[in-house]
């Protein structure tokens, strides 16, 4: 994976010079927002980078207090994370970043590591499974190709 970053650094590289520093500041705000619509879409549908769920979520063990339709219903992990509150995009005429901030951050690392934490303030520990919610594989590296190549053909046209 790491190769297919390079060649495309490399390849868009000798692109992005040739634009001005308004130019490479637009585009890359179109690519960090298609790379965090990416990287919502992948969290939605409970994937990891590699394409594997993530392992279901533990049972918990008093649900007496819910009845009916919502004990019943599917509850999904990180539905809080993919708001753009939370998954943040941000960009100058050099670089991009995708990512979360804050408290978010560090409970999304326990996650991302599989890292053994506090359930529940002065709560037992727990040892989480590991849950890659942000990553890059090669939908992401064509995603960025795409998107410099539609960003020079409009410019073209021009």
């Amino acid at each position: 994976m790491n190769d297919d970053l390079t060649h495309l650094a490399t390849w868009a590289e000798a692109l992005l010079a040739k634009l001005s520093p308004t130019q490479r500041n637009q585009l890359l705000h179109r690519i960090a927002q298609d790379l965090r619509r990416n990287q919502d879409q992948r969290i939605k549908n409970q994937q990891a980078p590699d394409g594997t769920t993530y392992p279901p979520r533990k049972q918990r063990k008093n649900l007496r207090a819910k009845h009916g339709r919502i004990k019943r219903q599917k509850q999904t992990m990180f539905n809080k994370l993919r708001t753009p509150k939370c998954l943040k995009t941000q960009q100058d005429a050099n670089q991009l970043a995708v990512g979360l901030t804050g408290r978010i951050a560090r409970i999304a690392r326990v996650h991302q590591e599989g890292l053994k934490d506090q359930v529940a303030r002065n709560g037992p520990t727990y040892l989480y499974p590991r849950r890659q919610l942000l990553g890059v594989n090669s939908e992401v590296c064509v995603l960025v190709r795409e998107s410099l190549l539609m960003h020079f053909k409009e410019v073209t046209i021009q």
